[in-house]
């Protein structure tokens, strides 16, 4: 299933993104389910790490964009979750990884409210985009997902940030483990160690 195609064609599109070395983490296979987790590297990010898990009736991609540090920048994370034919999620948001810091983008429409797991202000920006649908109105939000793209790259672009202390990511990682919705799945999947390794050693590493 190859659901999210556009919108990781558009991200790599904005984003001039390249394999780092090995950057295949893992390649897991399990009770019909394939997880494929990699990562990337650009002049501006510390990482783009991205994983894909999909099956016959459910496909989720998941990455987030670590930007250089010393710019205060926000990354920019996406959630494109298809769990059935009629029960997807889309989300997108530059996340901040300062705690209690509402992030706001001008030009950019503001959430209305606050959503299950996406709190804004607590690394949510006020610029959260959520939407549920079907698959196959996914591709519906392809135009609104380009202009955050658009978005973030004239950050990076603008600020050019190069430090690389992960450390400020410390609290950011910590939360999205706490946070992490999907734990109870992937254990479900691949057992109890392969998914607490992906979350600690692969997701959300800095956190630790």
């Amino acid at each position: 299933m190859n659901l999210w195609k556009e919108y990781k064609e558009e991200l790599h599109k904005a984003i001039s993104l390249h394999n780092g070395e090995n950057n295949i983490w893992a390649n897991w296979e399990s009770k019909g389910t394939t997880l494929l987790a990699k990562t990337y590297t650009n002049k501006y990010l510390i990482k783009s790490r991205e994983v894909e898990i999909w099956s016959d009736n459910s496909c989720i991609y998941n990455n987030i964009l670590y930007p250089k540090t010393g710019s205060n920048l926000p990354c920019f994370g996406m959630d494109l979750m298809a769990f059935s034919e009629k029960r997807v999620i889309i989300v997108f948001d530059f996340q901040h990884p300062v705690e209690n810091y509402l992030f706001s983008v001008k030009g950019l429409p503001k959430a209305e409210k606050d959503y299950r797991f996406f709190e804004m202000g607590n690394h949510f920006s006020e610029n959260i985009f959520v939407r549920y649908c079907k698959m196959e109105e996914v591709n519906a939000y392809l135009s609104e997902f380009k202009e955050y793209l658009i978005k973030y790259k004239d950050m990076l672009e603008s600020e050019k940030p190069i430090g690389d202390d992960t450390s400020a990511y410390k609290d950011f990682d910590a939360y999205m483990t706490r946070l992490d919705p999907v734990g109870g799945y992937l254990t479900g999947k691949f057992g109890k160690e392969k998914a607490e390794s992906l979350v600690n050693e692969f997701l959300f590493e800095y956190g630790s």
